[in-house]
């Protein structure tokens, strides 16, 4: 059984020959600390992780030595040197309605966009499942009007956050047809609706401007043929039944530090989706030691494993300040617990 067959067999709530392994994304520092000189699709070869990943390519356009915008029009701090992948935004486009009038997104149709995605597809298409990582209707819209601003408009102006949410909407669908059609074997949405210790608005709020357009990505993935994961950190229970009955396949990571039991979420949703997680990245592979990332990865494999429709990962994402000797210890722990039939260590 190769990568792929694994992954999908987990994706179709199926007992693989192990529990597959992925990651939302692996920070290159950490990469060339473990197999120096390596690229990212060296490592995951190297060390079988059974999928990879891919975002759109942006292109970046300098205002000043420290900032920079982007594509959506955004403006991003470039100053520090932080852990995290993207850059952080510090200004939205549209300040207003009139702003909103005159906006034009970017196009999705723009093939520069999937040259990574159409590099690891030609290197891994048939051999590992091949992602491409999206969004939707919560955290583009929120760059956009900048977060408070966009969140007050829930309440304020609901037409106008709803327009806004149509331009990302829009965008990511057509994006997600194209990567599909590029070879992404899964789509993988990444919006983060939530913090540690509950959703950022009500349910009702996130049933009536968030959910709409995560469907509409979900279902034009799923309309080629794409499997579709949710990636959403935090506290979820309070929305996780939205989110799960609007037809997902699988749900990621699960994040143990914000509440997130994820043998409560087997019981709950096992049957319905794949759980992919949450052995914890903000304290436990950044600061503990392997042995205790082995039991981690233990305790995950006995709580979310049995009947299958389980994937191994991080709680978020293997970031620059994950030691490399803990994302090591988990990479070889997987493999060696994760063997179905399923035994008791």
């Amino acid at each position: 059984m190769n990568s792929k067959d694994r992954v999908f067999m987990a994706l179709e709530y199926q007992e693989p020959d192990r529990v597959p392994l992925l990651e939302w994304e692996i920070h290159p520092d950490v990469i060339e600390a473990i197999s120096p000189g390596s690229t990212y699709e060296d490592f995951v070869e190297e060390f079988d992780v059974d999928a990879v990943s891919a975002y759109e390519d942006i292109k970046y356009r300098d205002l000043s030595p420290t900032e920079k915008i982007d594509h959506w029009g955004i403006i991003r701090d470039f100053s520090k040197k932080t852990s995290l992948f993207w850059p952080m935004p510090l200004e939205g486009p549209i300040k207003s309605e009139k702003d909103l009038e005159k906006y034009n997104p970017p196009d999705p149709h723009d093939p520069r966009k999937l040259a990574t995605l159409r590099r690891l597809v030609k290197r891994f298409k048939g051999e590992k499942a091949i992602a491409f990582c999206v969004f939707d209707s919560f955290q583009w819209p929120a760059f956009l009007r900048d977060i408070e601003n966009f969140l007050m408009d829930y309440v304020r102006n609901p037409e106008f956050a709803k327009k806004v949410v149509e331009i990302t909407t829009n965008y990511y669908v057509e994006l997600t047809k194209h990567a599909v059609d590029e070879g992404a074997d899964i789509i993988w949405s990444g919006d983060d609706y939530c913090g540690k210790s509950g959703p950022l608005m009500s349910p009702s709020h996130f049933e009536e401007f968030v959910l709409p357009g995560m469907v509409k990505v979900m279902k034009a993935a799923k309309e080629k043929g794409a499997y579709y994961i949710k990636h959403c950190d935090g506290y979820l229970w309070p929305i996780l039944d939205k989110i799960v009955n609007a037809g997902i396949d699988a749900l990621n990571p699960i994040q143990p530090d914000a509440g997130m039991d994820i043998g409560e979420v087997k019981k709950v949703y096992g049957d319905k989706i794949c759980l992919i997680g949450n052995i914890e990245c903000s304290h436990l592979l950044t600061f503990g030691s392997p042995n205790k990332v082995i039991k981690a990865v233990k305790e995950c494999i006995l709580q979310a494993a049995p009947g299958g429709g389980y994937i191994l990962s991080s709680s978020n994402c293997i970031h620059k300040s994950v030691k490399p000797e803990n994302f090591l210890a988990m990479i070889r722990a997987t493999k060696k617990y994760g063997r179905y039939p399923r035994k008791i260590y």
